[in-house]
């Protein structure tokens, strides 16, 4: 078995805003793996300033995988404990490998084109305009549910927004989720979540930033809504060190992106412990290419999850892979007749 590693940069069609800063480009990288003629392909989905393998030795750690590949993909995902979008792309490659379509790695209803899943429309952040034409637009493509990244521009200019939303649509017509990313200060956060409860929102993910698990519980306590946990869960490996961070923050929700909590093996320790806790939890690809989305997409579809997922983002990219993955009405379907718009040599430099 011959294994190679790419790197790959996506390019925003416009520019998205978190409350961390403005993104233009998306660097990616993918291994691929040959055998007796026979190639297969996983995405490293790393995002520069938030995954944990954010290092200086990441291309490094790719060669190695590739020089080590013969070690095999259980093998290797223990050796990788500490770079998650390496495992998830070791994890996706040996599948794809060992499947008959490079892309079909998990044939169900979904890949038949029988079912879809539900998935929230992204709103991200700019100016109140901006925004504004953003939640216009997710609301007359039929998403039932709305997730805004806040925390950046005017805190009031934000309910603002949230006010328009529900002066025309409740909450039985439109379920609003809010991203901070950590923006709220940790003596102002529950005074921004107590304000934020005259909405009505479904949940806030990450108020405070990663790191402040006495100032989070407490939060998770006493807040009118419910909180999710997404940064948090990032650099926590080990199942033990998993529980415990549960047991003491006892969120409501913990958002789960593959490429940041060790691929489907890692993501599923996280599954299994919330349910153990009676804690929700959603699955969300962390700005991937088509070829991580699709990945994601279809091994999401069989965790049989009924909560809309977030796995809306293939369109933001002016340089993605063509893909059978649609956005139609608030759900993701696959649509054979769309093709792969990929070529493996697309990747040799």
């Amino acid at each position: 078995m011959k294994a190679t590693y790419h790197k790959y940069i996506l390019d925003f069609k416009r520019p998205s805003g978190t409350s961390r800063g403005v993104m233009n480009q998306k660097e990616t990288w993918f291994i691929v793996l040959e055998q007796n003629g026979v190639k297969g392909i996983g995405e490293c989905g790393i995002l520069r300033g938030l995954s944990t393998d954010d290092r200086p030795d990441y291309e490094d750690k790719l060669k190695w995988t590739c020089e080590n590949i013969h070690l095999g993909k259980n093998k290797l995902w223990e050796e990788l404990m500490e770079f998650p979008s390496i495992q998830f792309g070791v994890e996706m490659a040996f599948l794809s490998l060992d499947s008959e379509n490079p892309f079909l790695l998990f044939p169900s209803a979904f890949t038949n084109q029988e079912k879809s899943i539900v998935i929230n429309g992204l709103v991200w952040m700019g100016d109140e305009e901006y925004m504004m034409e953003q939640i216009q637009e997710k609301i007359a493509d039929g998403f039932q549910c709305v997730k805004l990244k806040i925390g950046a521009i005017d805190f009031d200019a934000e309910m603002k927004l949230l006010r328009f939303i529900r002066a025309h649509f409740g909450p039985d017509k439109i379920e609003i989720r809010v991203d901070a990313n950590g923006a709220f200060a940790l003596d102002e956060a529950l005074g921004k979540i107590n304000q934020l409860s005259e909405f009505e929102l479904h949940s806030i993910e990450q108020p405070i930033q990663k790191n402040n698990t006495d100032r989070m519980a407490e939060l998770c306590d006493v807040a009118p809504f419910p909180i999710a946990l997404d940064e948090e869960l990032i650099g926590v490996f080990s199942k033990e060190d998993k529980e415990a961070l549960l047991q003491k923050i006892k969120p409501q929700y913990i958002i789960l992106k593959p490429s940041f909590v060790g691929g489907f093996k890692g993501t599923m320790e996280w599954i299994l412990l919330a349910e153990k806790y009676n804690i929700g939890w959603w699955i969300t690809s962390a700005l991937e290419s088509n070829i991580g989305l699709n990945a994601i997409a279809q091994w999401t579809f069989l965790l049989n999850n009924s909560m809309p997922q977030g796995l809306g983002t293939g369109a933001l990219y002016t340089n993605n892979f063509d893909s059978p993955l649609s956005v139609e009405k608030g759900k993701l379907w696959y649509r054979y007749e769309l093709g792969w718009d990929f070529e493996f040599d697309l990747l040799q430099s």
